[in-house]
């Protein structure tokens, strides 16, 4: 979805956005943000223990990998022509109700919660996002996510 402005946009609070497209997180993906965050424990890094010893049958992401996917479902909702540059403020609220098993694939669901004005030139906007997982009843991430973006 596009939007003009954030005069627009200011508009458009309560409004549930499409969901996004599906992203596949791999196990790759979670060896990546293992090693970054340097967070290895075994239940995310060790596929053959976890698939023998994990109460999930095999290795799951990392939560705050799911969360950190946040950023790009926002940007992948919803696109602020106007906007120069954006920066992620912090999150409100934070869940991860359902584990994410290697190999599954994500998408969000963001509705625009509020946007306030944020010095001369910016907007603070809070979005409510929930992360589903393909297959899943349980949201993988229910987030209040809170943004920064400037004209």
């Amino acid at each position: 979805m596009e939007v003009k402005d954030f005069a627009t946009f200011k508009t458009m609070v309560g409004q549930e956005l499409p969901a996004t497209d599906w992203i596949t997180v791999t196990q790759e993906m979670i060896n990546d943000f293992a090693k970054a965050t340097l967070d290895f424990q075994w239940i995310h890094i060790d596929v053959e223990r976890a698939k023998k010893e994990s109460p999930f049958g095999g290795p799951i992401a990392h939560g705050f990998l799911s969360a950190s996917l946040l950023p790009e479902f926002i940007a992948k909702s919803l696109s602020l022509k106007s906007a120069k540059m954006g920066v992620n403020y912090g999150m409100n609220k934070l869940r991860f109700p359902h584990p994410v098993p290697a190999g599954s694939k994500l998408r969000a669901k963001c509705t625009v919660g509020n946007v306030e004005d944020y010095g001369e030139n910016g907007i603070k906007t809070t979005w409510d996002v929930i992360v589903e997982i393909d297959g899943v009843e349980k949201p993988a991430v229910v987030a209040q996510m809170v943004s920064l973006a400037f004209e």
